[in-house]
């Protein structure tokens, strides 16, 4: 199979090339710039010195976004520039892409894979668990093919890989990311990703879903390449103000490790810093919000919601982790706020140690939780 995962990308363009006929071309270049600035309040249960200071306040995201078409072919970008800590300038996604008509599309570039609930598989600021294991608003280096009907929907994708930034010969993969990818001695190559949706319901509108990827994991010291899988079965459904999103994952890596080299954990970074995770291990997550409409001066939205996340790591030395966060987002024009309470148990970036909470884990720890108040203006 991984044999033949690089004609994928050109048998999406034959094949989309020849089913359909293209809208048409506008006339004019048109071009949309947006993008947004964020502060970030948080107070962590884990630190007392900065629970002495009563917490920190200060600078999380600035990013641009731009949007540009002309005769078919439109550019979509985002690029963002956190702190030197969170890994600095990084590009988020940005993709070449055509529209055959209305519901169908081809994407070239570093867009998102697709698998699971999309775009997010969570309602909060900090994602679901699945996100801290590059399987919740994942964006890959490739091709895709999107068919996104009334009823139906599927997408199939290949990606020649992660987002590559270094160029060399046998360089690992760089952890300023905003996407989570394995790294360290091993890089993803050539990963087919299939998507079906089924859509259906007025009143209870309802999402039922399966998805998977396959693809390879190159040793940069072995020159070996291993493999890795993800089988995923989801359903979103909205019901008057309520949403609910709820997943289940098999996950599997098995790389072509140096001897004496242990192959149940991989290296996986973003944000400037990587960590260790489990290889193998199965992820539930459920998450459901309301909306609450106000007319409070400029608030005219309440979100609330709480999203729970499950990894189960099929090692059986290793200890599982957790995650729930339960918060509201609350809409005042072009402001979003996120006031969060996320817990965590031998969750990285949860108290703990961050190198192998989802790893091998601590039998001792306890969960660890985080105030948080992401303010975010969106223009």
């Amino acid at each position: 199979m991984k044999d033949l995962l690089p004609n994928i990308c050109v048998l999406l363009v034959l094949c989309s090339s020849c089913l359909v006929f293209p809208l048409r071309a506008q006339e004019s270049p048109e071009v949309d710039l947006g993008g947004a600035l964020r502060f970030n309040y948080n107070l962590s249960s884990w630190k007392p010195e900065q629970k002495k200071r009563g917490g920190d306040f200060g600078y999380d995201m600035f990013r641009i976004n731009a949007v540009a078409a002309y005769q078919g072919i439109y550019v979509n970008a985002e690029f963002r520039h956190y702190s030197e800590a969170f890994g600095g300038g990084m590009l988020k996604q940005g993709w070449f892409g055509y529209k055959f008509d209305k519901i169908r599309e081809l994407q070239v570039g570093l867009s998102q894979v697709p698998l699971g609930i999309q775009q997010y598989n969570s309602h909060n600021w900090f994602f679901n668990l699945g996100y801290y294991m590059g399987l919740e608003d994942d964006h890959d280096m490739g091709i895709k093919y999107m068919h996104l009907g009334e009823n139906w929907e599927y997408q199939i994708a290949y990606f020649k890989n992660a987002e590559e930034l270094r160029f060399g010969d046998a360089s690992a993969v760089s952890h300023s990311r905003y996407s989570y990818d394995v790294a360290g001695n091993n890089k993803e190559v050539h990963q087919g990703n299939a998507k079906l949706l089924y859509k259906w319901g007025d009143s209870l509108h309802s999402r039922l879903g399966i998805s998977g990827q396959y693809g390879g994991l190159y040793n940069i010291n072995t020159k070996k390449t291993g493999n890795h899988y993800a089988l995923a079965l989801h359903y979103e459904a909205d019901f008057k103000q309520w949403n609910l999103k709820s997943e289940a994952m098999l996950v599997s890596h098995n790389p072509e490790n140096q001897e004496g080299v242990s192959e149940e954990v991989i290296t996986m970074a973003a944000y400037g810093a990587p960590y260790e995770v489990a290889a193998d291990f199965n992820l539930y997550t459920l998450a459901i919000a309301r909306d609450v409409p106000v007319s409070w001066g400029p608030v005219s939205n309440l979100q609330f919601y709480n999203d729970f996340g499950y990894m189960q790591k099929n090692e059986n030395s290793f200890e599982d982790s957790f995650m729930n966060v339960t918060g509201v987002l609350v809409t005042a024009g072009n402001l979003y706020t996120y006031i969060d309470y996320a817990a965590g148990y031998n969750h990285s970036w949860l108290g703990g140690n961050f190198v192998n909470d989802f790893a091998a884990g601590d039998p001792d720890a306890k969960w660890e939780a985080r105030f948080n108040i992401n303010f975010g203006y969106y223009f």
